[in-house]
């Protein structure tokens, strides 16, 4: 693979059409990070491989960020075009959900990073959020084939932020965030779940996608216990949500994994790093020996899932699969 085919690089002879959805690579990555430092509380472990991992992601995000920024200084237009695709649109705010997980992955060893980080990505979540959601009830005209589990992405990133907001001191913005990413996820739930039930399939490449109905309920389970101090009957309802969403993807998996790759199959990665860390925190908090053994199992899957989709995502590169026009 030349260096004009790695994501990021400004010899890529494809630079206009470098798609938004990269930012997803960095969201499985730091979820991956994430997932490896709740299994060493869990377990005792030491931090080594949370740390290569966090180290891996940062260079990864460093990588998309520069190539993304190179395709809005070089092709704006073409920027201007995915703001405006109907799916696409869905996947810019994984640009801030990156940056509120960077300041997790480093609130630990350097507390004032991920301070800058968090209030950068809180204040991008903020203006993303709104921006898309005007677009969504705006003078665009949508059809029902548009909807797909992907347009959940902005308002998990609401429930994302109080997870280091609230260690941060930021009590009453993440309570805010929270609210936002809580009633949109319910909005959301419903008319997906009509667009799903009653409509024609997901086209193939957005299959994958359904895969992100578990990350709201696994996210919001953990920044709920980080505002409320603990495990709670919502907490627990929120949990199970989870596990629920995780069995009925479980019954598509077999459909969904004999499609041809697409940058898409990275919707894979962050849920089950959800599910995972929620399940460890739960058996952090209520001492749950079975509820560790669900994370560490999650976790296992999760590094299969990430080593999967490094592999075919370098060799879609290397055939030039990627950075396509559509």
């Amino acid at each position: 693979m030349s260096s004009s085919d790695i994501p990021g690089s400004a010899a890529h002879n494809r630079l206009e059409e470098y798609p938004i959805t990269f930012f997803a690579m960095v969201m499985g990555m730091l979820g991956l990070t994430l997932a490896l430092h709740g299994a060493e509380r869990a377990f005792g472990w030491g931090s080594g491989m949370s740390d290569v991992a966090r180290g891996l992601s940062i260079v990864l995000f460093v990588a998309v960020a520069t190539g993304y920024g190179l395709k809005t200084l070089r092709y704006p237009g073409h920027v201007a075009a995915e703001w405006k695709h109907p799916v696409r649109l869905a996947f810019f705010p994984t640009v801030s959900i990156s940056l509120l997980l960077l300041a997790i992955a480093t609130l630990a060893d350097w507390p004032a990073l991920a301070r800058a980080l968090w209030i950068a990505g809180a204040a991008l979540q903020g203006v993303l959020t709104l921006a898309v959601i005007s677009g969504w009830i705006g003078t665009r005209s949508f059809q029902h084939g548009h909807l797909s589990p992907a347009w959940f992405i902005p308002a998990v990133g609401n429930v994302i932020v109080p997870v280091a907001g609230m260690p941060l001191g930021y009590v009453e913005l993440s309570w805010l965030f929270f609210s936002a990413g809580m009633i949109f996820w319910v909005i959301l739930l419903t008319l997906v779940f009509n667009r799903l039930t009653f409509h024609d399939p997901l086209p193939g490449r957005l299959q994958p996608t359904l895969v992100i109905l578990i990350a709201p309920p696994s996210v919001a389970f953990v920044a709920w216990v980080r505002m409320t101090g603990g495990v709670d009957p919502f907490a627990h309802v929120l949990l199970s949500l989870g596990y629920v969403f995780a069995a009925l993807v479980a019954t598509q998996l077999p459909r969904i994994l004999r499609l041809p790759f697409a940058l898409s199959f990275w919707a894979l990665s962050f849920p089950l790093a959800a599910l995972s860390i929620a399940s460890f925190l739960y058996a952090q908090e209520a001492g749950s020996a079975a509820h560790r053994a669900i994370g560490a199992g999650l976790l296992a899957l999760l590094c299969v899932v990430i080593a999967a989709l490094l592999g075919r995502t370098a060799l879609a590169i290397s055939r030039g699969e990627i950075c396509q026009p559509e």
